[in-house]
C-alpha cells in the first residue's frame, strides 16, 4: 500500500505530451496507444482527437484518420484544426475535390493560418493533373461541414452490390464508345474484356480458392473503371457547376462576345491567381495583377459584370495586403480605405468588416495604436463568430499594452479568454492566457502572472507549440 501512494499520477496532460512527443520520434503506434488513453480519461476531446488522427494517418490508416477528424468536427463544426486535417485525410485519398472544399472553408475562417492557402494550392495542382485547368470560384460556408468523403460513399455503394446481386448489376452504364475510349485510354481495352467474360454463364457460377465468386469481382472491376471514366469525364470540379447554376439563379443576362457565366470564372480565376501570388511570397507581382484587374473590371459595364462594385472592393482588399506585405504602409492604409468607401457605399457588410479589420493590421504595424483600436472597436459589432472576437479582442488588448494601459490590457485578455473558451480554441486560449499575464506583470501582480504563464503553458503543450512552450518559460 505504501508503494501505491508513490505510483505516478496519469493525466490527460501527460499523455497527450508523452503521444506528441512519441510521434515525433516516429513512435506512431506507441504514440497511438497514448492518445487511445487520454480518450479514455476525456472522451471526445477535439484536440486529441486531432493528434490521434495524424497518427493514424502517418501509419496509412486513412479510414481511422478520416473518422477522427470528422469526430472532431462533429464536436465543433468550425474547429480549423478539424477542417485541415480532413482536408489532408481526403487528399491523401485522393478525393482531391472534396479536400479543396476543406481547404477553403478552413481557409475562410482562418485567414490567418497560409497552411489552408498551401492546401488549395496542391489540391488545385492535383486536380489540374487529373483533369485539366478547372474555374475557380469562392465557396459558401453554409453547408454541413461533416459530410462523408466520396471513397465512403463508393464503398457504402460496393457494398449494397455485394449484398443484393441482381440482373441490374451486369448492365454497365452505356456511353459513346469513341468517348469513353478516350477518357480510359489503355483501360478501354481492359473494361472490354471484363464484359466479355461476362457472357460466360458457367465461368460467372465459379468462385476462387477463397470462395468469392468470380462475377463479383468481375463486376467489381467494371464499376471501379467506370468510377474512372465518370472522373476523368468531369472536365469542371464540383464547386465550379455551383457556381454556376448560382449565376444562373440570379438571371444575369449573356453578352453578345462573351457570357456572363464565363466573364464571373475568369475573374474568380484571376482573383485566386493573385491570392496565390501573394501567398507563395510574390508581392509585387500579386499587386500588378491585382492593378491591372482593377482596371479591367472599372472598364465593365453592369450588365457584364453585376457584382462590380463588390469586386471592386475585393481588388483594394488585394492590392492592400500587397502593399503592406511590400511595407508600403500609407499605400496599403489608401487602398484598404477605398475598401472600406466601396463596402459602406454599397451596404456590404461582410466587406466593411474585412476593411475595418484590415486598417487596424495597418495602424497597428505603423505604431499608431490608438487609431487601431478605434478601427478594431468599430467592428466588433461586426463580428460573426466567439472566435473572431477572440482574436480581435486580443489585438485590441495589444495594443492598450504597447500603449502602457496594462488594466485595460487585462480586461480585453480576460474577453478574449472568454470568447476563446466558448469556442473551445486552445489556441486562442493560449495567445489571450499570456496577454493577461503580461499584461499583469506591468501591474506588477506577480503571483497572478506566474499562475496565468502556468496556465499558457499547460495550453502550449495542447497546441503543441515548443517555441510558445520556450518562450512562456523563459
Amino acid at each position: 500500500m505504501a508503494d501505491e501512494e508513490f505510483l505516478p499520477v496519469v493525466t490527460f496532460g501527460n499523455l497527450m505530451s508523452e503521444g506528441t512527443a512519441l510521434s515525433r520520434r516516429g513512435q506512431h503506434e506507441k504514440a497511438l496507444g497514448c492518445f487511445n488513453d487520454a480518450l479514455n480519461l476525456r472522451a471526445g476531446d477535439k484536440h486529441c482527437l486531432i493528434t490521434r488522427s495524424k497518427c493514424f494517418l502517418k501509419l496509412g490508416d486513412t479510414e481511422n484518420s478520416l473518422k477522427d477528424a470528422e469526430a472532431s468536427l462533429q464536436i465543433d463544426k468550425t474547429f480549423p484544426e478539424g477542417l485541415y486535417q480532413k482536408a489532408e485525410t481526403l487528399y491523401t485519398m485522393g478525393d482531391f475535390e472534396f479536400a479543396l472544399v476543406f481547404y477553403h472553408r478552413g481557409r475562410r475562417l482562418r485567414p490567418d493560418l497560409h497552411k489552408f492557402q498551401l492546401g488549395i494550392n496542391k489540391a488545385e495542382e492535383a486536380i489540374v493533373n487529373c483533369i485539366g485547368n478547372p474555374s475557380s470560384v469562392k465557396l459558401e460556408t453554409k453547408e454541413e461541414l461533416c459530410f462523408v468523403s466520396r471513397q465512403a460513399e463508393k464503398k457504402k455503394d460496393s457494398q449494397k452490390q455485394q449484398n443484393k446481386p441482381t440482373k441490374e448489376q451486369k448492365q454497365t452504364k452505356k456511353q459513346n464508345p469513341k468517348t469513353e475510349r478516350q477518357l480510359l485510354g489503355d483501360l478501354y481495352a481492359d473494361k472490354a474484356y471484363l464484359e466479355n467474360l461476362l457472357k460466360d454463364e458457367d465461368l460467372m457460377q465459379s468462385s476462387t480458392r477463397k470462395g468469392i465468386k468470380v462475377m463479383d469481382l468481375i463486376l467489381a472491376g467494371i464499376s471501379y473503371l467506370d468510377r474512372r471514366r465518370d472522373f476523368w469525364q468531369q472536365q469542371k470540379p464540383i464547386y465550379a457547376r455551383l457556381y454556376e447554376r448560382k449565376l444562373l439563379r440570379q438571371g444575369r443576362r449573356q453578352d453578345k462576345k462573351q457570357k456572363p457565366s464565363d466573364i464571373a470564372r475568369s475573374i474568380a480565376k484571376n482573383i485566386e491567381d493573385i491570392e496565390l501570388l501573394l501567398a507563395r511570397g510574390s508581392a509585387e507581382e500579386s499587386c500588378r495583377k491585382a492593378e491591372r484587374m482593377l482596371q479591367k473590371v472599372q472598364a465593365w459595364g453592369e450588365d457584364e459584370v453585376p457584382n462590380k462594385n463588390e469586386l471592386i472592393g475585393i481588388l483594394h482588399n488585394c492590392i492592400g495586403n500587397a502593399q503592406l506585405a511590400m511595407g508600403q504602409m500609407e499605400a496599403a492604409l489608401h487602398s484598404h480605405e477605398m475598401d472600406l468607401d466601396c463596402a459602406r457605399q454599397n451596404a456590404l457588410l461582410d466587406a466593411v468588416s474585412r476593411a475595418l479589420d484590415n486598417i487596424g493590421h495597418v495602424y497597428a504595424r505603423m505604431g499608431r495604436f490608438q487609431q487601431a483600436i478605434s478601427t478594431w472597436e468599430e467592428k466588433i459589432p461586426l463580428a460573426q463568430s466567439s472566435l473572431e472576437k477572440a482574436w480581435l479582442f486580443h489585438e485590441i488588448g495589444r495594443c492598450y499594452l504597447e500603449l502602457d494601459k496594462a488594466e485595460t490590457a487585462q480586461d480585453y485578455g480576460q474577453k478574449s479568454l472568454q470568447s476563446a473558451d466558448e469556442e473551445g480554441d486552445v489556441e486562442w486560449q493560449l495567445h489571450a492566457t499570456v496577454l493577461v499575464a503580461q499584461a499583469q506583470v506591468k501591474l506588477k501582480d506577480y503571483k497572478s502572472a506566474i499562475m496565468n504563464f502556468e496556465r499558457a503553458l499547460e495550453k502550449a503543450k495542447l497546441v503543441p507549440s515548443e517555441a510558445a512552450q520556450n518562450g512562456i518559460i523563459a
